[in-house]
C-alpha cells in the first residue's frame, strides 16, 4: 500500500528556536540591515562587498546552531509517510535534522555560485553551484569563468525557480502542513492553494494567518509545541 503524502511548508519560524532571526521583523530589518540592501539583486548591483560580508556572517552563525526539535519531528514524519519539504529558509537545519526530500525555495545559504550562472539563460542549470559550508567568499573571488561568486540565495527580484516543482508536490499531497510563515511572502504563501480540494492543511504559527480557507485548521503556537500537537493529530486518525 503506497504511503500518504504530507508536503510541509516551513518559514522562518521553524528555525526560530534554533536562534536564527526571522527573516523580516516588523520594523523591515534582518540582523539590523535593511533588506532591501542585502536582500535583493539591486542591493547586490549595488554593492556586492556589503552583500558578501552579510551572508559570511549568516553562514558562521549557522556552523553555530542546531536543528530543534521540530525540524527532527518533521523528519521522523518520514518513519510513516512519503514526506516533502518545501522550505523558504536557507539554512540546512532541515537536512541535519534528517529529511531526506527537500525543495529549497529560496536558495542554500552554504552554496555559492559564479554570479553569471543558475539564472534564466541557462535554464536555472545548478551545474556551477558548489556547498562552502560555513566558510567565507569575497570581492575577487572567481568562479573558473571568471565572474564573481555570489550566495545562491534567490533575492527580492529573482524568479524562484524551483516554484513549479513546489506546486506539483504540492498538487500530489494528500496532507499538507504549514510551519512558521504567517504566509506574506508570494510566491510561496500561494502555495496551499494547490492542494487538492479534499486535503487537510493544518498551520502551525504563533500568530494570527490572513488566510481563510474550510480546509485550513491553525494550531496557534511556535513551531516545536505545534509539532507535538500535530504528531497527536496523527496519530488519533
Amino acid at each position: 500500500m503506497a504511503r500518504k503524502k504530507i508536503v510541509v511548508l516551513t518559514g522562518a519560524g521553524v528555525s526560530a528556536e534554533s536562534g536564527i532571526s526571522t527573516f523580516r521583523d516588523s520594523d523591515g530589518l534582518w540582523e539590523n540591515y535593511r533588506v532591501e540592501d542585502v536582500a535583493s539583486i539591486e542591493g547586490w548591483y549595488r554593492n556586492p562587498g556589503l552583500v558578501l560580508d552579510f551572508y559570511n556572517e549568516r553562514r558562521r552563525e549557522l556552523g553555530k546552531v542546531k536543528p530543534n526539535a521540530a525540524h527532527k519531528a518533521i523528519a521522523e514524519l518520514e518513519d510513516g509517510y512519503d514526506v516533502t519539504v518545501v522550505t523558504q529558509n536557507v539554512d540546512n537545519l532541515h537536512e541535519r535534522a534528517g529529511s531526506s526530500r527537500i525543495i529549497h525555495l529560496h536558495g542554500e545559504l552554504t552554496k555559492v555560485r559564479p554570479e553569471d550562472r543558475c539564472n534564466s539563460r541557462d535554464g536555472f542549470s545548478e551545474e556551477s553551484v558548489f556547498d562552502i559550508g560555513y566558510g567565507e567568499i569575497h570581492l575577487g573571488d572567481l568562479a573558473p569563468d571568471g565572474a564573481q561568486l555570489r550566495p545562491h540565495i534567490v533575492w527580492f527580484g529573482e524568479a524562484v525557480p524551483k516554484i513549479e516543482a513546489a506546486m506539483d508536490a504540492v498538487g500530489k499531497a494528500d496532507m499538507m502542513l504549514i510551519v512558521g510563515t504567517s504566509l506574506q511572502v508570494y510566491p510561496a504563501a500561494g502555495l496551499y492553494r494547490y492542494a487538492g480540494n479534499d486535503v487537510p492543511i493544518y498551520i502551525i504559527d504563533p500568530k494570527d494567518v490572513p488566510v481563510h480557507d474550510s480546509r485550513i485548521v491553525h494550531l496557534k503556537d511556535v513551531a516545536t509545541a505545534g509539532m507535538e500537537k500535530f504528531k497527536n493529530i496523527l496519530k488519533s486518525k
